[in-house]
């Protein structure tokens, strides 16, 4: 059983992380194990990652896990680290505002205080989600957090530039028209995944005037340059899980091919691992 008022004050203190004065530096788990290592490391908070969940349990990524199987894992990272976690749930799984609303409902029943919301269909011939619907789908998860008294962080995604959605010319006013309206609409957060370049990265700040996240990884702007541009919230999405996958593969490669073992020197010693999940 979730401890409301615990959780309301965590989620009181994930909504301060997004003011500053710092940027909000969020490493994504998909695991009760990776969870626990990236919170030893000191993170003040953590999200998870859709795909890297997915991947873990056998599915693709992009809404193919249904809601109770990603919850449940949600429920185990959250349950796995005193910081403040804030799941990703894709696009709520389900094409109805009450669909949304159950998935917020779920997050906080699992021990999350933010919820990570995007505008993806997966349908090729339809790539974003109806604006009007979308705007319809975060009053009933502002309305789920409302009802629970918990003000989970609502971080709402579009995603125009990472699809490639449109004429590459005019993907920039889409983005913004659709983050200014969920911004508009009740989101915390605005999320903009796909751009990695400075210049479009700091207008994005200037004319959305919110929090605003950026998906980071090899290519983009480091932390501290992406703090002068004005970001509030900075993740990785799957990257630590593929990139620990990667470090998976190597290791196999080397042990199937040369029967060899010095890839693995870089592993955490069994005995820290089993205190590190006491």
């Amino acid at each position: 059983m979730v401890d409301g008022e615990a959780l309301k004050a965590k989620a009181q203190a994930f909504r301060l992380m997004h003011r500053g004065p710092k940027i909000l530096v969020l490493p994504n788990a998909w695991d009760a194990v990776s969870a626990r290592i990236l919170a030893e490391a000191g993170f003040g908070a953590i999200a998870t990652t859709s795909g890297g969940i997915a991947f873990s349990l056998g599915y693709p990524d992009g809404q193919h896990i249904a809601r109770d199987e990603m919850l449940a894992v949600v429920r185990r990272i959250a349950s796995a680290v005193k910081v403040p976690v804030t799941a990703d749930v894709e696009a709520g799984y389900g094409k109805r505002p009450e669909d949304a609303r159950r998935t917020a409902e779920a997050v906080i029943e699992a021990g999350a205080v933010g919820m990570n919301f995007e505008d993806a269909t997966g349908e090729r011939e339809r790539p974003l989600e109806d604006l009007t619907l979308q705007l319809e789908k975060i009053a009933a998860v502002k309305e789920a957090a409302r009802a629970a008294a918990v003000p989970i962080v609502l971080n709402a995604r579009t995603d125009v530039f990472l699809l490639e959605v449109g004429p590459a010319e005019k993907r920039y006013a889409e983005a913004v028209r659709r983050l200014s309206a969920f911004r508009d609409g009740g989101a915390d957060c605005v999320f903009l995944p796909g751009v990695r370049d400075r210049e479009t990265i700091e207008r994005a700040v200037r004319d959305l005037k919110c929090p605003v996240n950026i998906l980071a990884g090899p290519g983009s702007p480091p932390v501290t340059e992406l703090q002068k541009l004005g970001v509030a919230r900075v993740s990785v999405g799957s990257g630590l899980t593929r990139a620990t996958l990667g470090s998976l593969r190597k290791m196999a490669i080397e042990l199937k091919n040369r029967g060899t073992y010095e890839s693995l020197e870089i592993g955490i010693p069994y005995a820290e691992l089993n205190r590190l999940m006491a």
